[in-house]
């Protein structure tokens, strides 16, 4: 289904799981995106973002506003639990992973962040096979520290390939290097691993719920987060406004509470 102009898909985390493991037992690969308000931003201002979304195979929805734009705006059957981020994901992912015997490798975050965030993994799923590698490195395609990080990638030849350095330098990376990655399920996860190091504070699960949680995000890192949570919405806005011009067509709330009123 689409929103914005971007694709989502309405899958749980267990779905995402069985997809995972899917592509595994078949010998495949697939590319697991994530879509939030920020995302869609960079989809509608960059082109190498929309050109790693047409490489993309799934698109999980990474924020509980897209949920209720696509509900009440859109008339899609979307539900909270269809919200898939990684501060809930990321630990059922990896216990799974280890029960199976998947090989997990990491890369992104910073120097030393990554390896703590790899053995507090490690110390909650005994049988985890996960290996690491900073994303603070010359991502040049053919660079020498680009190619190196390829290479110890291909030669562990993991089962699931977790990229985690933000938006867009993640999904640049990935459509650059696509062609040379072996991996059967490969993710974008953006901070994930900060927030299992505990070098970012995972902001309560309830605010998720609720479409609250960027102000626990904006409070915890204003200088890197003020321009996506305080500018960027602006953006949406235009872009539903015009939306609803071109198409006609206005918000089903609007028109659920106009029929309710006829109905009195």
């Amino acid at each position: 289904m689409s929103l914005l102009g971007v694709d989502v898909h309405a899958l749980t985390v267990e779905e995402f799981n069985r997809i995972i493991a899917d592509a595994i037992t078949a010998g495949r690969r697939c590319v697991i995106a994530s879509q939030n308000l920020h995302s869609v931003y960079l989809y509608h201002h960059d082109l190498r973002t929309r050109q790693f979304c047409a490489q993309a195979d799934y698109f999980h929805i990474d924020g509980m506003a897209l949920v209720i734009l696509g509900r009440f705006w859109y008339s899609l059957p979307l539900r909270r639990d269809h919200r898939v981020t990684h501060a809930d994901w990321m630990d059922l992912l990896m216990a799974t992973a280890a029960a199976e015997g998947w090989r997990v490798f990491y890369l992104g975050s910073r120097p030393g962040v990554v390896e703590r965030g790899a053995e507090i993994l490690r110390a909650r799923h005994p049988k985890l096979q996960i290996q690491t590698s900073h994303g603070h490195f010359d991502v040049s395609q053919q660079g020498e520290q680009n190619r190196s990080v390829v290479a110890r990638i291909r030669q562990y030849n993991p089962h699931i390939l977790m990229v985690g350095m933000g938006q867009p330098r993640q999904e640049h990376w990935i459509l650059d290097n696509l062609p040379h990655l072996t991996a059967n399920a490969i993710i974008t996860t953006g901070a994930a691993m900060d927030y299992i190091a505990g070098v970012v504070p995972t902001p309560p699960r309830w605010s998720g719920r609720l479409g609250l949680e960027w102000m626990f995000r904006l409070a915890s890192e204003p200088k890197r987060l003020w321009r996506r949570y305080l500018l960027e919405p602006w953006f949406i806005a235009r872009l539903l406004l015009t939306e609803s011009v071109t198409s006609k067509r206005l918000p089903s709330m609007l028109n659920s509470s106009r029929s309710s009123k006829g109905s009195d």
